[in-house]
């Protein structure tokens, strides 16, 4: 029977609702691939991915030419797995998430379900890009901006931060995605630095301000791009991405702000689960991932940015990492999520 504690029932409850929230957010459908093949002989480690399989795909196929095993898939949203998870417990077959956004792979760490990794893989990251106890560590980082037309704002124009974004110059010409989960992170990060009446009176003021809601982050750079909004709250490798598609003159743009947690940077982690029993083949796949290999294929493809140590970002992205601040990934931000939900509605922003 497995053993489920009253703390990982609350969590698996507000996970559940994070889960929800964020599936109807952004109509996201699940997909579990087992991959791999059927020999015994080469079965490996079951990987839980909250990572699309484009953005993922090519390093789980380099470690497994590379370890002759074949890493078994399942795919969905970070919060869904982190769910399952939980609720799963020790009984679970999963031996390594990889999570996209920051607060739910605290939330299974908290829920004593990760182990704490060796001190050669925590080396290979700096320490504000991991958990404070080992128990998981940064892949790559993706950073909230400013994107903005080219042809009809110069960066000078930009205010320091998105408070800025409520001035009257700017009415109608700023589209964001409340529905989001980054932009719901960033929410919950702005609470959690600045206050709910402080965060609250920026989304009504942003709401008052004709704030344009989008589904999602390429659809607000599309926007922008079209000449439909003038500026948008998005992760900055969007832009980058379409940059490496279209050529110097696409029309976007991307600023970080300096202040209000205006570039704020969210993590995509990955832990290894106490309950797994091929803990040594999980560290090295996730050795595999922090690999030069895999951080150069994370960098150029997706344009994040590797947390590896040495390992130069892309040329795109020419702010230097450790001048943007990171998200405080801890515990009480995922359990504050159903808070900033409300928090959101309160003020007409969903």
């Amino acid at each position: 029977m497995i053993s489920v504690t009253p703390q990982q029932k609350r969590l698996f409850a507000a996970l559940v609702v994070f889960a929800a929230l964020v599936l109807a957010g952004c109509g996201f459908s699940t997909e579990d691939n087992g991959g791999g093949s059927n020999d015994p002989g080469t079965e490996g480690i079951t990987l839980y991915s909250g990572r699309i399989p484009a953005a993922i795909g090519p390093a789980v196929d380099s470690y497994e030419k590379q370890a002759d095993r074949d890493v078994q898939v399942r795919f969905a949203e970070t919060a869904d797995l982190a769910a399952t998870l939980v609720e799963e417990g020790d009984a679970s077959p999963a031996d390594v998430f990889f999570a996209q956004e920051p607060g739910a792979i605290a939330a299974v760490a908290e829920a004593g379900l990760l182990t704490k990794l060796p001190q050669n893989i925590l080396d290979q990251v700096p320490a504000r890009y991991r958990d404070p106890e080992g128990r998981w560590v940064g892949v790559t980082g993706r950073a909230r901006v400013i994107a903005y037309n080219r042809d009809a704002v110069s960066e000078s124009e930009l205010p320091p931060s998105p408070f800025g974004l409520t001035d009257p110059k700017w009415k109608d010409r700023v589209g964001w995605s409340p529905a989001s989960s980054s932009m719901q992170e960033y929410v919950t990060a702005l609470r959690a630095k600045y206050g709910d009446d402080r965060t609250k009176q920026w989304l009504e003021e942003m709401v008052d301000n004709g704030a344009v809601a989008f589904p999602d982050n390429v659809t607000i750079r599309d926007a922008i791009a079209k000449g439909e909004i003038d500026v948008g709250l998005i992760n900055h490798y969007y832009v980058a991405q379409a940059i490496s598609e279209e050529g110097p003159d696409y029309p976007v743009a991307v600023y970080f702000p300096p202040g209000g947690l205006g570039s704020l940077m969210l993590l995509t982690s990955v832990g290894v689960l106490e309950s797994s029993d091929r803990k040594p083949e999980a560290f090295a796949f996730v050795r595999s991932l922090l690999s030069p290999k895999s951080q150069q294929f994370f960098t150029s493809s997706s344009k994040e940015y590797p947390l590896a140590k040495g390992v130069a970002p892309d040329p795109s992205l020419n702010v230097p990492i450790d001048k943007i601040p990171v998200s405080d990934s801890s515990l009480v931000d995922l359990k504050e999520l159903q808070g900033t939900i409300e928090l959101m509605k309160e003020a007409g922003a969903l």
